[in-house]
């Protein structure tokens, strides 16, 4: 008889959908467990969404709000991390983003893991750092 996995089921990378930001976490992002730090992810799902926002809002904009962070799989060392941001509702000045983000784990028998998702708020803002409307 097998011994039963707790280890979630392989995914793919999104199908059709290109990532926001791709990266790579190194040895200096890592706590002393050797889990990638939390708040390192925190800083690349800030950025892929801001991303978004940004070409969104076709100009600058400011993190507002994290309306939710859910962590599911700690990221280690050396995944190829995909970042997926869509824009999920716009408003007079704000945008909000939901980020999933992928790890690609492994050489020789390499799998996709869901690590975390995200949904942030964003605001559109002028030179003066000010919010202004996002164009329609």
């Amino acid at each position: 008889m097998g011994k039963a996995s707790h280890q979630p089921p392989d995914l793919a990378l999104p199908k059709g959908k290109i990532p926001a930001l791709r990266v790579v976490p190194m040895p200096a992002d890592a706590n002393h467990n050797g889990d990638i730090f939390g708040g390192w992810i925190m800083a690349q799902v800030d950025v892929a969404g801001g991303i978004v926002a940004g070409r969104v809002a076709r100009g600058r904009v400011a993190t507002v709000s994290v309306n939710s962070f859910v962590f599911k799989q700690p990221v280690q060392i050396g995944d190829v991390l995909s970042l997926y941001a869509k824009v999920v509702r716009i408003g007079n000045t704000s945008i909000t983003v939901k980020v999933e983000v992928y790890a690609e784990r492994g050489r020789a028998e390499a799998r996709v893991v869901k690590v975390t998702e995200a949904a942030l708020t964003y605001v559109a803002i002028d030179l003066k750092g000010k919010p202004r409307p996002v164009p329609k």
